[in-house]
């Protein structure tokens, strides 16, 4: 399964001059990887590129019914301290998905970056939004990296 899984990486801040590019290409690229037989993706459920990556695959489910969005979240309470709209969306995409798991009980330290190795070890190929070398974004790409997977960074740093 692996080999037909695809992780997403990227920051929660996007700018509003990046963002309708950024959708662009990310939707672009995610056609292309069904056409060569990824079927499941996998989004940390965080906000910005995990939003855009996870309703991206749900805009897409109408024109490619068989692929699945997998949620990998790093605890139940990942939320707390956003704004309302923001759990909003959120739930409405964890209702959405196929799947949903929990690398954590609880908030931890380093709860964040286990939710982002479990989607790497899960997966063949990480589309990434990188555009800083530190960071969770660019240690989830060289580790990504580092477990020999294809990553296709969409925005280059």
């Amino acid at each position: 399964m692996r080999d037909q899984t695809c992780c997403f990486t990227g920051h929660r801040d996007i700018p509003s001059t990046q963002r309708r590019a950024l959708v662009e290409n990310l939707e672009g690229t995610v056609r292309q990887l069904i056409g060569r037989g990824i079927r499941y993706f996998g989004a940390g459920g965080a906000l910005g590129f995990d939003t855009l990556a996870a309703q991206t695959i749900l805009g897409l489910l109408r024109e490619f019914p068989h692929i699945k969005l997998l949620l990998v979240l790093p605890c139940p309470d990942q939320t707390r301290g956003w704004r309302e709209a923001d759990v909003a969306e959120y739930e409405r995409i964890k209702a959405a998905a196929h799947k949903v798991v929990y690398t954590a009980d609880r908030y931890t330290p380093g709860c964040m970056h286990k939710r982002n190795r479990h989607l790497v070890d899960h997966s063949g190929v990480c589309v990434a939004w990188c555009t800083r070398d530190t960071g969770g974004t660019a240690y989830t790409v060289n580790y990504a990296r580092q477990q020999g997977l294809e990553v296709l960074l969409l925005n280059s740093r």
